[in-house]
């Protein structure tokens, strides 16, 4: 063989070693991309809409992505070991979808400095670890404005999973909105201690209805409340999905979450070269977050309200938390005139004015 024969088959040899980079996987290789998901996905809920987003990212990105979810994960060490597993396994994106995932996202993602994660709602990051989260509050506190507007006892009950502040912030905008119609407007809460279990969220939804509830919403992931809500006759609020289905009498509106537009984009990022740790915050404006369609019973008037209210947030004239706001003790915390920054409220671990019962620790 002629030197000249030799060069030409060592280029040839470089250039097939170069495309069997990152893991040994051909170049035009689609990006594997894993998902963890805390609960069943169902039909409506959290996890179904994350699922949503999954499916969405897969339609828009094509043979250029592979992906691939693990649901009804536990917090704690079993996620851990799903988060590592699909890093091991080559997915060089992994989206992992609950609060309680945080540490065991960061612990994976040290030993695995070359995947990219994302993790959702939680507020600790690393260079290979971004945050996204939506604006729920925006939401709650439109809901709110139909809840108040709707009630004829002034109580509204509130199922709540954990005490965290994405969850706190949520009962806050919410009662929010209820006072800005109904100034007499009070929320009791009840808390369950997980984010999906349906018979503890009904059971907590019987109560607030027995205890003078006549709208009732949730952050938990099940149709539970809104069911009970149809079951006992008043009115209800969903929550990540449009749950009408399961209250097509009961559901005054819900608030939704959407996520495809985040993860195709981040996908295609990664795709690019171009991703980098980010702390992801989109509401109304972002399209992260809207409201379902209102109930026939809602009058006119107070839709035309939640709608001035919700253009009023879309182009920044309007702040759920501006002020005056009150803590529970009437003491103003934004005074007239500011308007609650994304610091305070990441780190909100209090009730505001409206909100009845104590703060568990």
């Amino acid at each position: 063989m002629s030197s000249m024969k030799r060069r030409t088959s060592l280029k040839v040899l470089c250039a097939a070693a170069a495309v069997m980079m990152a893991g040994g996987a051909l170049a035009d290789d689609p990006l594997k991309i894993g998902f963890v998901y805390v609960s069943p996905i169902g039909d409506a809920g959290w996890t179904y809409q994350h699922e949503q987003g999954r499916q969405a990212m897969q339609e828009a990105l094509g043979a250029k992505v592979e992906s691939k979810y693990i649901e009804d994960v536990p917090e704690g060490g079993e996620s851990e070991r799903v988060i590592r597993q699909f890093a091991a396994d080559g997915y060089g994106l992994v989206f992992t979808t609950s609060f309680g995932y945080m540490n065991p996202t960061l612990k994976v993602a040290k030993r695995y400095p070359k995947v990219a994660f994302e993790h959702a709602t939680g507020y600790k990051s690393a260079k290979n670890v971004g945050t996204y989260v939506a604006r729920f509050y925006e939401g709650r506190y439109l809901a709110g404005i139909v809840a108040g507007g709707m009630t004829k006892t002034n109580v509204a009950g509130y199922v709540a999973a954990f005490p965290i502040p994405e969850v706190v912030r949520g009962i806050n905008a919410f009662t929010q909105g209820m006072r800005s119609v109904n100034p007499d407007a009070e929320v009791k809460v009840i808390w369950t201690s997980s984010w999906f279990d349906p018979g503890r969220e009904s059971e907590a939804a019987d109560v607030l209805i027995a205890q003078g509830a006549d709208v009732v919403t949730h952050h938990t992931d099940s149709t539970a409340v809104v069911q009970a809500a149809e079951e006992k006759g008043v009115w209800a609020v969903g929550y990540h999905s449009d749950m009408s289905s399961y209250g097509p009498k009961a559901q005054l509106t819900a608030v939704r979450h959407h996520w495809g537009d985040f993860y195709t984009k981040t996908a295609q990022q990664v795709l690019d070269g171009t991703w980098k740790s980010e702390n992801v915050w989109g509401g109304i404006k972002e399209g992260m977050i809207d409201i379902a369609p209102l109930n026939e019973a809602v009058p006119e008037d107070l839709v035309k309200q939640m709608a001035a209210a919700e253009a009023g947030i879309r182009d920044g004239t309007l702040h759920p938390f501006q002020g005056p706001v009150k803590n529970q003790a009437g003491e103003i915390i934004i005074p007239e005139g500011e308007v609650m920054t994304d610091d305070q409220m990441v780190k909100m671990e209090y009730y505001v004015e409206g909100v009845q019962g104590n703060l568990p620790d």
